[in-house]
């Protein structure tokens, strides 16, 4: 319970820092934008505006996942974040082909646009308070193992990304007019590529996915532990969120009685619940 406090604690905190700091970037960035005449910092404005809308997912995921089980959802909600995480994914998606169309047309263009000091520095406070951000989401992704929270870090990164270019465009602009375009079409085709890792996460996730060598060594090392002479296989790992289920085969003596082989399957779940915090559900088989 405590773990799966911490992990929600950990998400609504994220959504919360992400969407006042992007509140305040977009402000910011709309009035250096309408002051300059910069049509790209109001754009940028409002691309920052709508990682609040990624945000507030990630608050309502967070809400939702703590939900306990009922009768329609026997494994609670904890899959809710997956399915946002995949929300997220098309997200970045997106922004990956405004990037690129934009792009292209200011390669096309061929035009030069001044933005003066003041845009310099609100587009590096933006770098730093975005990739701030990104760090602080990856980090409560890695303590809380949460995809959703992985997501939100690289959509705050696309947005850092986007103010590099921006960046690049002021100090570069006036040597070459296709320079913005160019590093335009290098970053989308980095956020595409962040768009697949995550959608390639949680998409597996979803369906389900074999546990991996760790895990597996993990069970081996418990049922040895219990001196009982099986043989693990076949193993299916389904997560919901803080609630993982477990499915495998055992092969055993096929001279064990029924209240035998069942006492030994009890046994190996329980440690296995006791130890590593997975629900399973074993077929017994037996020798040959």
């Amino acid at each position: 319970m405590a773990e799966r406090l911490s992990r929600t604690n950990l998400t609504l905190v994220e959504g919360w820092v992400s969407i006042s700091g992007n509140i305040l970037l977009f402000l910011l960035k709309l009035w250096v934008g309408l002051i300059t005449g910069s049509v790209a910092l109001t754009a940028d404005a409002y691309h920052t505006l709508t990682d609040s809308i990624s945000s507030g997912i990630v608050i309502f995921s967070g809400w939702l996942s703590q939900k306990p089980a009922d009768d329609k959802h026997p494994f609670g909600h904890g899959r809710s974040d997956l399915i946002y995480s995949v929300i997220i994914g098309v997200l970045l998606a997106l922004i990956g082909f405004e990037f690129m169309a934009r792009s292209i047309e200011q390669i096309k263009s061929g035009v030069s646009v001044e933005y003066g000091m003041i845009a310099i520095i609100v587009t590096v406070v933006s770098i730093i308070v975005k990739e701030m951000m990104a760090q602080f989401a990856f980090w409560a992704g890695r303590k809380s193992d949460s995809l959703i929270l992985k997501a939100d870090g690289w959509h705050h990164r696309s947005d850092a990304l986007s103010s590099i270019i921006i960046l690049v465009g002021i100090l570069c602009g006036s040597f070459a007019s296709w320079i913005d375009g160019a590093l335009g079409i290098l970053v989308s085709l980095m956020i595409f590529y962040a768009s697949y890792q995550i959608l390639r996460d949680s998409v597996s996730r979803l369906i389900g996915e074999m546990p991996d060598s760790r895990m597996v060594g993990e069970i081996d090392r418990i049922i040895e532990g219990l001196s009982v002479n099986v043989r693990p296989h076949h193993f299916h790992l389904h997560r919901y969120g803080d609630h993982i289920e477990l499915t495998f085969h055992i092969t055993m003596d096929s001279g064990l009685t029924l209240q035998e082989a069942h006492d030994q399957a009890h046994n190996i779940e329980k440690a296995l619940r006791d130890q590593l915090g997975i629900e399973a559900t074993i077929h017994m088989e037996p020798e040959g």
